[in-house]
């Protein structure tokens, strides 16, 4: 492994982290690209649906690559078409 890429294990996936290039990124960072609440991330990531952080003493942090990578699903989750029981009379 290069260095600097630290290997993350997790109970869910294991992941890399490049110290080099990940920045971390605070709640105000995410609050402000979002304009959603923070206690509405913090709930989610309870429920296990947001990035946890990365805790420093009583500070928390997080990746701002995964915070994007999440957005950008969100964003592809609402683009999708989804069948509607009109569409698919007009196909068959």
């Amino acid at each position: 492994m290069p260095r600097g890429v630290l290997l993350i294990h997790s109970r869910r996936h294991v992941m890399s982290i490049d110290i080099h290039n990940d920045k971390f990124v605070d709640m105000v960072f995410i609050t402000e690209l979002t304009g959603m609440s923070d206690k509405w991330f913090y709930k989610l990531a309870q429920e296990g649906k947001f990035p946890n952080p990365v805790k420093f003493g009583r500070s928390s942090r997080w990746i701002e690559r995964e915070v994007k990578e999440w957005l950008e699903e969100r964003i592809k989750d609402s683009r999708e078409v989804k069948p509607t029981e009109n569409t698919y009379k007009n196909e068959h």
